[in-house]
């Protein structure tokens, strides 16, 4: 991955975008798109859309742009912060965390309370929920921090983001910042190539919270094939359950995920697209539904051919996820080349 590669994806890494307030992180998107899209548009709920105009077939290459988060559900009187979940947001990493509340007036800090393990009870380790535990800011009382804080302020983990060994690297928001990273530049290299098909990429809203960006822009870009760029369990790690297990691991390069949603002539397309450019895929088994945007594009304007492409990542909804970036430039390749070969392989249609 060159410099410029890098700094755009630590720029989407580092703006926070929980589900409902993604805007800022969708200005760092179209930022970068607008420099070789033919046309950049956004709709009511801050989905955006970067185009490549060709031919009559058109494919749309997405990720999602909001990440899971918390929000402020209340204030007490002495002080802190009572909160809820935004999408899949884990209870048993949020305490003893550093968070940033995003509010009217700026970035406010606080930590989400832990107490000490001298003064809990040994014989009981649950974890309460989410809506149990507290943020505290360091007011003095509930009066000050009303005059800091309103309810609905979204809340994330503080942002750190490190380098680790053979070049991997672990983040916040990874889910799915490298769903828009790559459709962006996929994109970016199907307009350097020269494509017969019109290419969408695209950057959805609330995805954690039902898919509901998909919904939207799907029905209304109404493609002839959309593909759904998500990150996706890497079991290579010592703590995953071995019932779980898939076999895909960090470093063998991106997921082509069959079944449900993940229309058969679009996922050999890919797998054809892979094995001419020498691009090492793992497939993964999707038996009943995909948990991703795939899931709403497929039932579009009834019926659109989608797939959903996924990046093997380990820790997935923590503050620690850990990516390859291998195959992440891995990722884009794979999706510049289905976009640019996409008229040879439509229309795509199942033969019955």
């Amino acid at each position: 991955m060159d410099e410029r590669r890098r700094e755009f994806l630590e720029a989407l890494l580092t703006t926070p975008a929980p589900s409902g307030y993604e805007a800022d992180s969708q200005r760092v998107w179209i930022d970068y798109v607008e420099q070789f899209a033919d046309e950049v548009r956004t709709d009511e709920y801050g989905n955006a859309v970067a185009t490549v105009h060709g031919g009559d077939t058109a494919v749309a290459l997405a990720g999602h742009g909001d990440e899971i988060g918390f929000i402020v559900r209340d204030l007490t009187d002495d002080g802190f912060l009572r909160i809820e979940r935004i999408g899949g947001s884990d209870k048993t990493v949020s305490r003893g965390q550093h968070v940033t509340i995003h509010t009217a007036d700026g970035p406010l800090s606080g930590v989400v309370g832990q107490t000490a393990i001298h003064l809990r009870d040994q014989d009981d380790e649950s974890v309460p929920e989410v809506a149990e535990q507290h943020v505290d800011v360091g007011a003095a009382d509930g009066e000050e921090l009303e005059a800091l804080v309103d309810r609905g302020d979204p809340i994330t983990f503080q942002q750190t983001l490190s380098d680790l060994e053979n070049g991997r690297i672990a983040a916040r928001g990874m889910d799915n910042r490298i769903g828009i990273w790559a459709a962006a530049e996929a994109l970016r290299r199907a307009a350097e190539r020269g494509t017969d098909a019109t290419v969408h990429a695209v950057s959805t809203v609330q995805e954690e919270i039902g898919l509901q960006g998909a919904k939207m822009v799907g029905f209304d870009l109404d493609p002839d094939a959309a593909v759904a760029i998500d990150v996706t369990h890497a079991t290579d790690a010592p703590d995953a359950p071995g019932k779980r297990s898939n076999g895909i691991e960090l470093g063998g390069g991106p997921v082509v995920a069959r079944g449900s949603a993940n229309h058969p002539v679009v996922v050999d397309a890919l797998r054809a697209t892979a094995e001419e450019a020498e691009i090492d895929v793992q497939l993964q088994a999707a038996g009943i539904r995909t948990g991703t945007d795939a899931d709403a594009f497929y039932t579009s304007r009834g019926g659109t051919p989608s797939v959903n492409v996924g990046l093997p990542n380990r820790y997935m909804h923590t503050p620690v996820e850990v990516i390859d970036p291998v195959d992440l430039d891995s990722l884009a390749e794979l999706l510049a080349g289905f976009a640019v070969r996409a008229s040879e392989s439509a229309p795509f249609a199942v033969d019955v």
